[in-house]
C-alpha cells in the first residue's frame, strides 16, 4: 500500500486541529506547524468539509476545527474521504475481481490485504495518534521486531 501525499498532509492537518479541538485554527497555523503546502492543504480540507470531517467559519476569527472529536474519526475515514476506498486492484474493490486458472484464489488474498487494513486505519482514531495511544493490536504490530525493517 502506498500512502498518498494527500492522506498524508490530510491525517497531519486534522492531528493539528485535534490538538487544539474545539477552537478554530487559521490555515496559516495547520500549514506552518507541519510545512505543507498551502494550496493543496486548503483543498485537501474543503474536501474533508465536503465528508463531514471539518467545519469551517469565514472571517477574521475564522479557521477550521474538527467537525467530530477526535475519538470518532478514524484514519480509514479520512482516507476515504481524500483518495476514496483503501484497496482497489485494478479500480476494481477486492471483492469484485475474479480470476480463472492459476489465479482462481487470489480475490481471497486481495480481501484479506483489505481486512488487515481496515483492522488498522477504521481502529485507529485521531484521538489516538495524537496521544500515542494507539489500540492494543496496532502497538503490537508496532513493536514487532521486524516492524520497522525494510523489505
Amino acid at each position: 500500500m502506498e500512502i498518498s501525499a494527500k492522506t498524508d498532509y490530510a491525517v497531519r492537518a486534522l492531528l493539528g486541529l485535534a490538538e487544539r479541538a474545539p477552537e478554530l485554527v487559521k490555515v496559516d497555523v495547520i500549514i506552518g506547524e507541519q510545512h505543507l503546502p498551502r494550496k493543496f492543504v486548503e483543498a485537501i480540507l474543503g474536501e474533508l468539509r465536503r465528508a463531514g470531517l471539518v467545519r469551517s467559519q469565514r472571517g477574521a476569527e475564522g479557521g477550521y476545527a474538527l467537525a467530530r472529536p477526535a475519538n470518532e474519526i478514524t484514519l480509514g475515514a479520512v482516507i476515504r474521504a481524500v483518495d476514496g476506498p483503501l484497496a482497489e486492484v485494478r479500480g476494481l474493490r477486492p471483492h469484485e475481481t475474479t480470476y480463472e486458472g492459476v489465479a482462481e484464489h487470489l480475490p481471497e488474498v486481495w480481501v484479506a490485504v483489505r481486512a488487515s487494513l481496515r483492522r488498522v486505519l477504521d481502529e485507529t482514531t485521531l484521538a489516538q495518534v495524537l496521544s500515542g495511544k494507539l489500540p492494543p493490536h496496532v502497538r503490537r504490530m508496532v513493536d514487532a521486531p521486524d516492524a520497522w525493517l525494510p523489505r
